[in-house]
């Protein structure tokens, strides 16, 4: 499968690297997107740093089968970036597994698609996804049809596994083809 992982400043080193150490090794390859092409980004513990592959203006969500969201900063900063939001919303509405972590589900917050989904996050980020109506629990990984999310770092392992189990079904055919108006065009 192609995934597209969203990527800013600031990322939670171990969220992004692990993650993507090991969909690569099960076979699947990860495009990092960012704001521009060709950035640097650093790890919020300045641990890892990785320069985007792709900018969101050149990422077409119809292009890649999975979405992979680190936490951390980044997906705080990525929710400002109106390209972002929709690239997100759009991947969510054509049915593609979501795969989210800590600060992740912020970007689902951001372009309004949690509700009717079981999902967890960050403690913090859950109390802002209850207060706006989500189905918050507070578990090391949730899996709720296509949507994937874990609290922290030490739900990594979790989150993976449950990430490589969803990556591991067929892809899904979806019936959303026509690309949302000024997304990527």
């Amino acid at each position: 499968m192609n995934i597209a992982c969203v990527l800013g400043p600031q990322f939670e080193d171990s969220e992004f690297k692990k993650p993507f150490e090991a969909f690569k090794k099960a076979g699947h390859e990860v495009t990092v997107i960012g704001v521009t092409a060709g950035e640097k980004l650093q790890g919020a513990h300045g641990k890892e740093s990785f320069t985007t592959q792709k900018s969101i203006d050149e990422a077409r969500p119809e292009d890649f089968d999975a979405l992979f969201i680190p936490g951390g900063n980044s997906p705080d900063k990525l929710r400002a970036n109106d390209k972002m939001v929709k690239f997100v919303r759009r991947m969510f509405d054509m049915k593609k597994p979501i795969l989210a972590i800590c600060h992740g589900p912020q970007l689902l917050l951001a372009a309004d698609r949690y509700k009717g989904y079981r999902i967890t996050a960050w403690q913090t980020v859950q109390e802002d996804l209850q207060k706006a109506g989500a189905d918050v629990t507070d578990e090391e990984v949730v899996v709720d049809q296509n949507i994937i999310t874990s609290r922290k770092p030490d739900d990594i392992p979790a989150f993976i596994d449950a990430g490589l189990a969803i990556l591991q079904q067929p892809i899904m055919k979806h019936s959303a083809t026509v690309p949302e108006p000024g997304l990527n065009q």
